[in-house]
């Protein structure tokens, strides 16, 4: 990490650098090539007002933070926690985004378990060609076979219907007309 100090109306000491240093060195194992950053530190005082500014620019990664108090060793302790909750928040919402591209998965590549807490994804594909049959023989295949649903052919209209059983456990029927 390249670190760059600025001082603005104050002499600091070789003792204030050193911390400075100390502590954002430190922000360097959040992010994942450290040694590609560049932070820009400007310490300035005004009266009995400490100012800290940090920018800190990466390849891919801009952030920024400023904090004032009446120490400058609080200050510096100040605009680091704050640039350090920005950057885990950067991190932790590319995570969720490079998880989230893993929605759809295919079916056995997770646990059942995982698969309820997380978001409702597709997990398995069936391809098949509907077998043509009238609503009798529907009903009687989907008692047959314990599914909740059959897809078929209706024999009669020559469309793709969906019988399913309700909860009363009687049978629905969807006809859908192009």
């Amino acid at each position: 990490m390249n670190i760059a100090f600025t001082f603005k109306n104050f002499e600091p000491s070789n003792h204030l650098k050193a911390y400075a240093k100390r502590r954002f060195n430190k922000l360097g194992r959040f992010l994942p090539n450290p040694e590609h950053l560049e932070m820009q530190v400007s310490l300035s005082v005004d009266n009995f007002r400490h100012k800290a500014e940090i920018s800190l620019v990466s390849d891919n990664l801009t952030l920024s933070a400023t904090e004032e108090s009446e120490d400058m060793y609080a200050t510096v302790d100040l605009v680091r926690d704050k640039l350090k909750a920005q950057i885990i928040r950067r991190t932790e919402k590319l995570q969720t985004k490079r998880k989230g591209a893993e929605k759809f998965v295919l079916e056995g590549t997770l646990p059942p378990e995982e698969v309820v807490d997380s978001e409702r994804a597709i997990i398995g594909m069936d391809n098949f060609v509907p077998k043509p049959m009238d609503l009798d023989e529907a009903a009687m295949q989907l008692d047959a076979l314990d599914y909740d649903f059959l897809v078929f052919l209706n024999a009669e209209t020559e469309r793709v219907n969906v019988i399913y059983r309700r909860k009363d456990e009687n049978f629905g029927l969807i006809d859908p007309v192009y």
